[in-house]
């Protein structure tokens, strides 16, 4: 059994990806993943410092497709979801089309593009969400879910601009942001649409506690590479996503 490379373009003041991704992917039953990092400056989770982070990325595309990964991840849910809708579409293929000229043949998911994926494959349509941004980007990333036409029954926004800061959002703040949501009739809660703020260890017990599907950037993260390596998207204690093998449902 080989060992399949995981290369992350994430923010330079993020760390949580980096703790949750390997975390979810040991667990899985047959496959051994490696995970290879580089990064983009950003501190304030602001419009300004989101676009300039986002200039940075060939340069990381560049850099990480030297360590031969086998899929790369661009873990930044909002630098994408500021951009309008459809963002993740373009700048996916934007890296695809780097990567092929530069003779990789990685697989490109962004953390945008796979909570879209994960949420079709739960045939979420209704759905719930918590965010760590400051209002008028959590609104922007309400904006971009609602154009892929799901409905956002209710959000909150913990109004978090440093990204750092957001690294260390406790588990039970999060969950009090949970509580306060309408869940009526709601699909599925996206506990934190974020890699950043941490949220992997409250997965399963919220899901015992509100009784319906939940999943959070990072588990959409690891179900969306697993899916495109062609791999069982099957891991314990992650959530129903990942729980019930959905790799099988058409993208």
């Amino acid at each position: 059994m080989g060992v399949h490379r995981i290369g992350l373009v994430v923010p330079s003041s993020n760390v949580t990806v980096e703790t949750e991704m390997p975390a979810l992917l040991s667990r899985h039953p047959v496959s051994a993943f490696s995970f290879h990092s580089t990064r983009m400056r950003m501190h304030q989770v602001s419009a300004e410092e989101l676009a300039a982070m986002n200039a940075q990325r060939e340069r990381c595309v560049m850099e990480i497709a030297d360590a031969s990964p086998d899929a790369i991840l661009y873990a930044c849910l909002v630098a994408l979801m500021v951009g309008g809708p459809g963002e993740h579409q373009r700048v996916e293929g934007a890296v695809a089309e780097q990567l092929a000229t530069g003779g990789s043949d990685a697989i490109i998911r962004s953390s945008a593009g796979a909570l879209v994926e994960a949420l079709r494959a739960m045939d979420a349509k209704r759905i719930a969400i918590v965010t760590p941004y400051m209002r008028p980007l959590a609104e922007k990333v309400v904006a971009y879910l609602e154009a892929e036409d799901f409905t956002v029954v209710d959000w909150r926004a913990l109004e978090v601009a440093d990204n750092a800061e957001v690294g260390c959002i406790p588990g039970d703040r999060v969950m009090d942001a949970a509580r306060s949501l309408d869940l009526t009739d709601v699909d599925a809660l996206v506990l934190s649409c974020c890699v950043q703020m941490p949220s992997l260890p409250l997965i399963d017990d919220a899901e015992r506690e509100f009784g319906i599907p939940v999943l959070s950037a990072a588990t959409a993260g690891a179900y969306s590479i697993l899916r495109g390596l062609g791999l069982s998207a099957s891991i314990d204690g992650a959530g129903s996503l990942l729980r019930a093998d959905l790799a099988s449902v058409p993208a």
